[in-house]
């Protein structure tokens, strides 16, 4: 299990990571407390521990921006021991809330508690969504793309895109239809942020083992090309 640590104290972000790492976790930590959002797309963890006071912007600021994309677990780790301060983290979509200084056996079980609550044997639901063609299959509650061994994350533009592309495969998905799912408009989204998100799943799709997997329909839109790749 990957634990995302975002925590401006070396001293405490030390001891953090090096307690859980006994434990099998592998602990992350962005190295730009600016650009928080970017390293938790390019890591997706099962798993956030968040401080409050942060350089920059806050870890409500931080939650609130996961809260968008992902519904994995949030643990604050902060020194403010207000009871508004706890209501305010839940509101903004965390967890649970551990005041400093804590204990690293209580750190520890309620990391273990979270991540049995969500992944284990007490997760409601555990029949997980998947949508596959031809070998190919995206897991939405993941944000995962598969194929053969070959595993790439997605963000959540990009994985409603693939899904987008599953569900119309093998017609062809017009550019108003992407813009009405992923913007909730046809209007004032211009041409290269499109671009941008279809070479970004091209990218991704070339990496997981299917190139030239995207067609570009000229005055159409686009379209899933899986070849005579077999279930």
């Amino acid at each position: 299990m990957k634990i995302m640590l975002v925590e401006d104290d070396k001293k405490i972000a030390w001891l953090v990571s090096e307690h859980l790492k006994k434990y099998g976790y592998t602990l992350v930590l962005p190295p730009d407390l600016k650009e928080v959002m970017t390293f938790f797309e390019k890591e997706i963890p099962d798993l956030v521990l968040m401080d409050v006071n942060l350089p920059f912007y806050d870890g409500f600021y931080w939650t609130k921006k996961i809260r968008q994309i992902s519904k994995c677990p949030i643990i604050f780790l902060s020194a403010r021991e207000s009871s508004m301060d706890q209501v305010v983290a839940l509101d903004y979509g965390a967890d649970d809330y551990i005041t400093k200084p804590f204990s690293y056996d209580l750190l520890l079980a309620k990391v273990k508690s979270h991540i049995r609550r969500v992944y284990g044997e007490y997760a409601i639901g555990n029949e997980e969504r998947v949508y596959e063609k031809n070998g190919l299959r995206y897991y939405p509650e993941r944000l995962e793309i598969h194929y053969g061994e070959s595993v790439e994350f997605v963000t959540k533009k990009e994985g409603e895109l693939v899904e987008l592309l599953l569900v119309t495969y093998p017609e062809v998905v017009s550019r108003e239809a992407i813009l009405e799912k992923l913007w909730d408009t046809q209007d004032f989204v211009d041409d290269n942020t499109l671009s941008v998100n279809i070479t970004r799943l091209r990218k991704k799709f070339q990496d997981v083992g299917l190139p030239d997997s995207i067609l570009t329909i000229r005055g159409k839109g686009y379209k899933l090309v899986l070849g005579d790749l077999h279930d």
